[in-house]
């Protein structure tokens, strides 16, 4: 097993996550030993952020930050793409978790599942600055 001895500090909202000396300490102060993480939970992960990594999603995501949601049509009108072009990277998103829908009418509305992802993101635009 790799030995992690590492501190990360990333703010986001007034949380902090940590990982020091192999443990996590998420938002609500759990911890999580990284020895503990089992084969499904990482390729989970790594499915998240590959669907994560791409320009249109990462705009995608950041138009539905904190609680937002917000239809196919509201995202391409903001993003100024093609509307089946956001409707190919929402699904994609949804798919590997990163979103969820809620069907309302003749619109489906798509919000982020997991709020976590919003401090990934920020320290990844931290690092390329």
């Amino acid at each position: 097993m790799y030995k992690i001895i590492l501190e990360i500090s990333l703010k986001y909202a007034g949380r902090a996550l940590r990982l020091k000396n192999d443990i996590f300490v998420g938002r609500k102060g759990a911890l999580m030993d990284i020895k503990d993480l089992n084969p499904d939970n990482l390729e989970s992960a790594a499915g998240m952020l590959k669907a994560i990594a791409h320009p249109v999603r990462i705009s995608i995501i950041g138009c539905l930050d904190l609680g937002n949601r917000k239809s196919v049509t509201e995202i391409h009108n903001l993003i100024g793409i093609e509307q089946s072009t956001a409707s190919h990277h929402l699904g994609i998103l949804k798919d590997k978790g990163v979103l969820g829908s809620k069907r309302e009418g003749k619109n489906t509305y798509y919000f982020l599942k997991n709020e976590n992802i919003l401090p990934l993101l920020s320290c990844i635009g931290d690092c390329c600055i």
